[in-house]
C-alpha cells in the first residue's frame, strides 16, 4: 500500500534518491539564506526594526542547506546538480513572484511595498514548508538517521511561519492590509502550480532512479493532480489566512547553530 512513510522511506533507504532529495532541499535553502540575506541588507529606512529578523531568516535557511549537505556527507554522498524543472525557488521567480534576483542583486533600498511582497511571499511558502516538515515529522521524528534534523528544521520552519503572520498583521493594521491580501492571492495561486509542477517533476525523477512501475507513477501522479484540483478549488485560501501566532517575536532571538551530522 502506498503512503507518505513508505514512499519516503523508499527514497531515504536508496543512496541516489536520497542524494537527489537533499540536493534539492540543500539547494532551496541556500537560496532562501541567500535571498533573506540580501533583503536584510536593503531594508529600507522605514523598517528597519525588521532587518534582524530577516537575518535570522536567511541564517536559518543557510543551516538547513548545511544540515541537509552533512546528512549526504555522513553518507559519503556529494550533492548533485538540481534539475532545473525541480527548482522550486526559480520557477516562483520566473513566474514574478517574490523579489527578483537582479533587484537583489543591485545596492539600491528596497521599499516599504517591496517588503510587502517578501512577507507575503515568504508566508505562502512557508507554510507549505512547514507542512512537509511536520509531515516527515510525524513519519520520523525518532528516524535514526533524520530524526533529529526534520525536528530541528520543522520547528525553524513553524517559527518563520508565525514572524510572517505578526510581521503581515502589524502592517495590515498599518494601512497595507488591501496591499497584502492582493499579494497574498498571487503568490498563493502561482504557488500551488509551481509545487504540482515540481512534484511531477520530483516523481519522474525517483520513479526512474527507483525503477518504480508505470502503475505506481500513476498513482503518485494523479495523487499530485488531486491536491492541485483541492488547491485549487479553495485549498489555497489556508495560504493568504492571517492570525496573530501564540508564539510572537519568534525571530527575535538569534539563529541556533547547525548540530553536527557527520
Amino acid at each position: 500500500m502506498l503512503s507518505a512513510k513508505s514512499l519516503f522511506r523508499e527514497i531515504f533507504d536508496h543512496d541516489d534518491a536520497f542524494r537527489l532529495f537533499c540536493s534539492i532541499a540543500a539547494s532551496g535553502e541556500a537560496q532562501g539564506g541567500w535571498e533573506n540575506g540580501r533583503i536584510a541588507r536593503l531594508v529600507p529606512p522605514a523598517a528597519q526594526e525588521l532587518a534582524p529578523k530577516i537575518a535570522r531568516h536567511g541564517a536559518d535557511e543557510d543551516k538547513h542547506g548545511r544540515i541537509f549537505t552533512a546528512l549526504l556527507r555522513k553518507r559519503g554522498l556529494k550533492p548533485v546538480g538540481v534539475p532545473p524543472e525541480t527548482d522550486y525557488t526559480m520557477l516562483l521567480e520566473r513566474r514574478g513572484i517574490g523579489l527578483a534576483h537582479h533587484r537583489l542583486s543591485g545596492e539600491r533600498p528596497l521599499t516599504l511595498d517591496d517588503i510587502v511582497t517578501y512577507l507575503a511571499h515568504s508566508r505562502v511558502t512557508e507554510q507549505r514548508a512547514a507542512e512537509q516538515m511536520r509531515l516527515l515529522c510525524v513519519h520520523f521524528g525518532d528516524h535514526p538517521e533524520m530524526g533529529r534534523a526534520v525536528r530541528m528544521i520543522s520547528a525553524d520552519e513553524d517559527n518563520h511561519l508565525a514572524y510572517c503572520h505578526e510581521e503581515l498583521l502589524r502592517l495590515a493594521h498599518a494601512g497595507h492590509g488591501r496591499a497584502i491580501q492582493r499579494t497574498l492571492r498571487a503568490c498563493a495561486l502561482a504557488e500551488i502550480r509551481v509545487h504540482r509542477d515540481v512534484s511531477l517533476a520530483v516523481t519522474a525523477h525517483m520513479a526512474r532512479i527507483l525503477g518504480w512501475p508505470r502503475t505506481k507513477q500513476a498513482v503518485l501522479t494523479a495523487g499530485i493532480h488531486t491536491l492541485y484540483a483541492y488547491e485549487r478549488a479553495g485549498g489555497w485560501r489556508r495560504m493568504v489566512s492571517l492570525r496573530m501566532p501564540e508564539r510572537r517575536d519568534a525571530l527575535g532571538e538569534p539563529a541556533r547553530t547547525a548540530p553536527e551530522f557527520a
